[in-house]
């Protein structure tokens, strides 16, 4: 593991001493008391630390190995994933192996959320979680660095300029995927650099191609190389975006002056929105192995996208969108798509409702693409049958 030791993640003889340090760290005791005891983290903030320091210590204080802290982490994660959301379903996971690690191509709404609910659904269903694939640019904050590293992430480095420079990074990159699939630890990584805010999800081939560096260097051919891997397409399904007003202004900016400048502090912030405002429904479609890739790349990104499309499952804010924007029989849209849930007309009719009070909370110019962001997965689904 040495060649990797730029972007792979802590180890287990890393762990010990990587949790004493968060847990002597008063950023990161800080921001878990906004989580754990907003109330108290305003009021009495000292004590507040003292007091989960102690709980900490009391929790963690004894794990050695990446996988025993994951497993002390679940009822945390549960309890978060029942706060925020109405329930959390999935399908095809059925279809998957316990004893065989896998490439996970997920489609990328939420920056934390989304490797999250995927690892949260593995590990109830006795699966091992997965090395997730997440950008140098989140890892300014050395607090949110740590914990990505004991969260068994591994770094994609993007701030790199030269092309000698972009290649070697890919190449190692590369090298990391197959090494760890060989080593029995599957991998999340999402189809694209950032989250698709506009809610079309779609492969870059570029990344499909970075895969194959490693063993094209090694003399394997395309289509093979793509079996090794045992890629699953991803489709995370949530029926409201706790971020939507945000990617709507984002868009709105990009559509009216060309570009959009973010602020230092935007990607943490929109992470603990993420991760603490209200989801619905989430479900989360595993698509079938993938063990017949085509001979291209631009191909196989087609081919991950049509599965992504044709089983995202639709919810009722996405059918209601879709009918402001395309005004059709709902039932007609329905009966063509896999819907995430059955939908009464009392239903619809609540999700019209939350719909118009999203849209009423900002700015005139905004709604239409917020309304595009929840409308386009059934665009695309229905594209995909």
């Amino acid at each position: 593991m040495q060649e990797f030791d730029g972007i792979r993640p802590y180890q287990d003889d890393e762990t010990k001493a990587a949790i004493s340090r968060l847990m002597a760290d008063a950023e990161f005791l800080e921001m878990i008391a906004r989580f754990k005891s907003p109330f108290m983290a305003r009021w009495a903030p000292g004590l507040t630390r003292i007091l989960l320091q102690r709980w900490l210590r009391k929790e963690f204080g004894d794990i050695e190995r990446i996988d025993s802290l994951q497993a002390r982490l679940y009822h945390l994660v549960d309890e978060l994933v029942h706060k925020t959301t109405s329930r959390v379903t999935c399908s095809g996971l059925d279809r998957l192996d316990r004893n065989t690690s896998y490439l996970f191509i997920s489609n990328h709404r939420d920056i934390v959320f989304d490797p999250m609910v995927v690892n949260y659904l593995l590990f109830s269903y006795g699966l091992r979680t997965t090395r997730i694939a997440i950008g140098d640019n989140l890892l300014q904050n050395r607090v949110f660095a740590e914990m990505m590293r004991l969260n068994k992430s591994f770094v994609v480095k993007r701030s790199v300029s030269s092309p000698r420079e972009m290649r070697d990074t890919y190449m190692t990159l590369s090298s990391f995927v197959y090494h760890s699939l060989e080593d029995n630890h599957s991998i999340w990584i999402a189809q694209r650099e950032g989250r698709a805010k506009d809610g079309i999800d779609e492969t870059d081939p570029a990344i499909v191609k970075m895969f194959y560096m490693s063993q094209k260097k090694a003399g394997l051919g395309f289509a093979d190389a793509m079996k090794r891997l045992r890629i699953v397409p991803v489709s995370i399904a949530y029926e409201y975006d706790p971020c939507d007003a945000d990617k709507a202004r984002e868009l709105e900016t990009k559509a009216r002056t060309g570009a959009y400048q973010k602020h230092g502090s935007e990607d943490s912030e929109q992470i603990i929105k993420g991760l603490t405002g209200f989801k619905g429904h989430v479900h989360v479609h595993f698509g079938e192995p993938i063990t017949d890739a085509p001979d291209t790349a631009k191909e196989l990104a087609s081919r991950i996208d049509h599965d992504m499309h044709r089983h995202y499952h639709v919810h009722g804010s996405n059918l209601v969108a879709y009918n402001q924007l395309f005004p059709t029989d709902p039932s007609t849209v329905s009966a063509t798509v896999d819907l995430a849930e059955t939908l009464s007309p009392p239903e619809l009719e609540a999700a019209e409702a939350e719909m118009e009070r999203r849209l009423d909370g900002c700015d005139e110019a905004l709604r239409p693409f917020l309304l595009a962001m929840y409308a386009n997965p059934v665009v695309n689904s229905l594209k995909a049958r």
